[in-house]
């Protein structure tokens, strides 16, 4: 079982203290940590803050902790793809993942705050954001492997496109999928490493793993899929029997969360000394 850490957040308010619990996360050899990628946080159950427009820029703090960390994975849970333009992210993250030594976890999405993508980027219906979203990942990983791309999509057209050096990770950065619908699940399947399923989906997780595993099979790569349960809330309490619950389910990573304040990093370590041994 691989142990990642969330739920911290990428509010500026909070950035001290989230620095020092991932700096710390990386002493305890946790395997990962992942963090939301939001410009501004719209209106959704337990996410209302005064200052959910006060963030910081997701990527470019974890480059910041790459320099900070030695062997901690770093990603997101997740990036709206369509937010950026797909070729700019995709040099992004292969910057990164070189400046790291290959620890990028690139968490896909769809988006769901329309207040950010109305102030910084389009809007779409979601049918329309699930296509070019499967459409910026083609055009990612074309430009994490090949030499040269020329694309001409429903969305996208780049030419001539010559990303380089590419990342360090082969064939390309881990991808991480976190989305609950049946359309994006199907997708998940076909291009997915690591797929997170959070507890308040529509489907349970048998039917999630169905729906992901058939559409693997179709794309030839049913083992390439790892499955990830764990809480994305803060206050849950951890426990051995929770992992081991999900360790029956077929998962292989676990989600971390512990309540934020001066208590975070003595129950994370506490977490670390007496429950991951156990599992590794």
């Amino acid at each position: 079982m691989k142990f990642y850490l969330g739920g911290l957040g990428n509010y500026y308010s909070d950035w001290e203290k989230i620095s020092k619990v991932i700096q710390e996360a990386d002493n305890q050899n946790f395997d990962g940590v992942l963090i939301p990628d939001h410009y501004m946080w719209g209106e959704r159950g337990g996410m209302r803050r005064q200052d959910s427009f006060s963030t910081l820029e997701s990527w470019i703090a974890l480059t910041w902790l790459a320099a900070k960390t030695e062997k901690i994975n770093l990603g997101t849970l997740v990036t709206p793809l369509t937010f950026r333009p797909p070729g700019m992210l995709a040099k992004m993250l292969s910057t990164l993942d070189i400046l790291s030594k290959g620890r990028v976890v690139l968490g896909c999405g769809a988006g769901w705050s329309k207040v950010e993508f109305d102030g910084y980027s389009k809007w779409d219906p979601d049918a329309v954001r699930l296509s070019k979203t499967e459409e910026a990942l083609k055009i990612i990983i074309e430009l994490w492997t090949k030499e040269k791309v020329d694309f001409n999509g429903r969305f996208y057209t780049i030419k001539g496109a010559v990303l380089e050096p590419k990342p360090l990770q082969k064939p390309y950065p881990t991808l991480l999928f976190g989305g609950t619908g049946k359309r994006m699940l199907n997708i998940t399947g076909k291009y997915a490493d690591i797929v997170y399923y959070p507890p308040w989906g529509d489907l349970d997780f048998e039917e999630v793993k169905n729906i992901v595993t058939e559409s693997a099979k179709k794309a030839g790569r049913e083992n390439k899929i790892n499955f990830m349960l764990g809480s994305m809330g803060m206050g849950s309490p951890e426990s051995t029997t929770k992992v081991e619950n999900a360790v029956k389910k077929g998962a292989t990573f676990y989600l971390v969360n512990f309540q934020r304040g001066d208590q975070y990093i003595s129950e994370m370590k506490k977490f670390a000394e007496e429950i991951i041994p156990s599992f590794k």
